[in-house]
């Protein structure tokens, strides 16, 4: 099958995505400085998961450059990663209305860790119908990044039932590791 219908339909989700989470912020109805520190604390959350969904597209897009085509198999992990990436704007607005109590903060956790688990099955989901031997495999590697991501996520969602903020750090830095440009996929296009 083509990736092409794939690749449209998962850039689509995400930008609609980006776009619920925006419309959860509201303009403050006073002009006091507590309203606008209200305010800052949404946009920042907003942040973190905006980058959170733009890492995801961007290294969708990475991930499927290394593949011709797609299996049946392929399409049904990729809609099994844009379903806990579909929650995201809920859990970031729950996040932050509970003032980052610990429940909310650990379900945000949650659906961070599962989007990395589906993450995984697509790529292995890619392997399978590539090969062994493809470009996509040998790019992946080991995944290191991957793993401590998913490590990460499984100690930032315990943590947050006591420390819900250390929680918040933990999302934040796992979030700036995957800024930091992954060379990877396009070494092994460089290659070839």
């Amino acid at each position: 099958m083509n990736k092409t219908r794939m690749e449209a339909f998962s850039d689509g989700v995400i930008a609609i995505l980006i776009t619920i989470m925006i419309f959860d912020i509201k303009a403050p109805q006073d002009t006091s400085s507590q309203s606008l520190w209200t305010l800052a604390q949404a946009i920042m959350t907003y942040l973190m998961s905006f980058l959170y969904l733009g890492i995801y597209w961007n290294n969708h897009h990475h991930l499927l450059v290394t593949v011709k085509r797609v299996s049946g198999g392929v399409l049904w992990a990729n809609l099994h990663l844009l379903f806990w990436l579909s929650l995201l704007p809920v859990m970031t607005n729950w996040m932050r209305l509970s003032g980052y109590a610990a429940f909310p903060t650990a379900a945000y956790g949650v659906v961070l860790l599962f989007a990395a688990l589906a993450y995984k099955v697509l790529q292995s989901a890619l392997i399978h119908a590539e090969g062994p031997q493809s470009r996509i495999r040998i790019a992946i590697g080991g995944d290191i990044k991957g793993w401590f991501s998913i490590v990460s996520y499984v100690f930032a969602t315990t943590t947050a039932i006591w420390f819900p903020h250390v929680s918040l750090v933990v999302y934040s830095l796992v979030a700036a590791i995957w800024l930091i440009p992954d060379r990877r996929i396009e070494s092994v296009l460089e290659r070839e």
